[in-house]
């Protein structure tokens, strides 16, 4: 609430400053002491109390020039501010000593630092601004667009998981493509094996299972048995090719592969029904290639033989030798055993083999191999001792069959008998080292030449070493005899 009057307390004035004010001295408490700040209508005012206690009775004020009464002034008793009609003059509440007026000193100036510094940095800026030098526009590239392809996660797995995920994934796909092939009189009993592939129905199996019986009977996956008839048979290659009636959509088909690339050591997978126990699965490698098995029936070899380690046993005839990939690489055929069941040493028809055969099979009910009409023998290094030859390696030709492709290019057979480690043998004939430019080594390499390069009809040459020197002999290829 502001009043106005005389303040409680009596003064006097006599003239401090004339320049700037006038000074009152209070003569009793409370009374108030006030400086000049530098103006002549504003004094600043601080409280008696500090200056009490410093010994002082009286306190000093000042008030505007010419005032020399405090009629002229008003106080607001709750805020202790003195107000002068012309001029203004600021209290301190009369508990506050010089301390508080020199805190307020304090963080005036640190205001005006404040301000001063923002102002300094300002214009160091704007200097900064002002006296950069404007650089020349810089050719941007163009950057290379790379794209990031995520990394996939990468789920740790033994190997032996990888094996089986392997085996079990390929059994699903392939299995119900393998069938049982029995007959009447066997009461359901598996004979042997074969798979499906197409959806015409044809199985290509051994021959020797397709000869097994008259009458023949397939059971699929299903477990459904059909009458099956044989459209043709190979014992050259001891291939055959039976055909079933069935709807395509109740049956699954093979994918037939490659045994070009095979390697040794490559993984075989054999499926088949083995002592009548259809569709069972064994694993193994590749052990051997190019072998060539003799045949019980005749003098002939069958060609391009695969050996593999992969358990197979009786049933397991017909049935598909697989790579990892589920593809048809060979058709089981043939073990060898003293007991009769698996040793370790199994054999199947490549596939390659198969391409060449089974087309002719299903087309003519036969296939025709070509025949050049030679026997002989691979060199060995007793042969080569006993008979005094010019080379280590290649077929030492025995004899040349009359009317054959080899009598007419003119090779010859020979006209020596020699024994060789107990066993009698023909020398003084050709040396076959190469046919078509091919390397020949031994008497295998001539049986496989002939059964996967070469057909009926074609023309090939044949390097022979007579007398110490090298001749090409040119010849057309016949159809073997079938009673061969």
């Amino acid at each position: 609430m502001l009043v106005s009057g005389s303040p409680p307390f009596h003064c006097s004035g006599t003239e401090l400053e004339p320049a700037r004010c006038s000074c009152l001295v209070a003569r009793s408490p409370p009374a108030l002491h006030a400086f000049s700040i530098g103006s002549p209508h504003l004094c600043g005012i601080i409280s008696i109390d500090s200056m009490l206690s410093a010994g002082q009775h009286h306190s000093r004020g000042c008030l505007p020039k010419g005032q020399t009464t405090l009629h002229d002034w008003t106080v607001d008793t709750h805020a202790d501010l003195w107000y002068h009609r012309s001029a203004l003059a600021f209290s301190a509440e009369s508990n506050i000593g010089r301390n508080s007026v020199r805190r307020k000193a304090v963080v005036v100036l640190v205001l005006a630092l404040t301000v001063l510094g923002s102002v300094a940095c300002s214009l160091s800026d704007l200097s900064a601004i002002l006296s950069e030098t404007p650089e020349a526009p810089v050719e941007t590239a163009t950057p290379w667009i790379v794209e990031v392809t995520p990394t996939p996660q990468t789920v740790i797995q033994t190997s032996l998981d990888v094996e089986e995920q392997l085996v079990t994934s390929l059994y699903e796909r392939v299995s119900p493509a393998v069938v049982c092939i029995t007959a009447p009189d066997r009461f359901g009993e598996c004979i042997g094996s074969g798979f499906v592939i197409d959806l015409e129905g044809h199985i290509v199996t051994n021959d020797h299972v397709a000869q097994a019986a008259e009458q023949l009977l397939v059971t699929l996956a299903d477990e459904h048995t059909v009458s099956a008839t044989v459209v043709g048979s190979d014992p050259g290659t001891d291939l055959a090719v039976l055909q079933i009636d069935v709807p395509a959509a109740e049956l699954t088909t093979v994918e037939l592969g490659s045994s070009t690339s095979l390697q040794v050591g490559q993984r075989a997978i054999a499926i088949g029904n083995p002592f009548g126990l259809e569709r069972t699965i064994t694993t193994g490698v590749i052990s051997s290639l190019g072998r060539t098995l003799q045949r019980d029936d005749s003098e002939f070899q069958i060609a391009e033989v695969i050996q593999t380690d992969a358990a197979i046993n009786p049933g397991n005839s017909g049935g598909p030798l697989l790579d990892s990939q589920g593809k048809v690489i060979g058709v089981n055929s043939a073990i060898v055993s003293e007991s009769g069941t698996n040793s370790g040493v199994g054999f199947a028809i490549p596939v390659d083999i198969v391409r060449r055969v089974v087309p002719e099979l299903i087309a003519e009910g036969k296939f025709r191999h070509p025949w050049i009409g030679v026997t002989g023998r691979s060199i060995s290094p007793e042969m080569v001792e006993a008979a005094d030859l010019p080379v280590d390696t290649g077929v030492l030709v025995f004899e040349v069959e009359p009317g054959s492709p080899a009598e007419e290019a003119g090779l010859r057979g020979g006209d020596q008998q020699i024994m060789v480690s107990g066993i009698p043998m023909r020398a003084g004939g050709d040396i076959v080292i190469a046919i078509d430019d091919v390397e020949v080594k031994r008497f295998d390499d001539v049986v496989n030449y002939l059964a996967s390069y070469t057909s009926v009809g074609d023309s090939i040459t044949l390097t022979v070493i007579r007398a110490g020197s090298e001749l090409d002999l040119t010849l057309t290829l016949e159809e073997r005899p079938e009673d061969r």
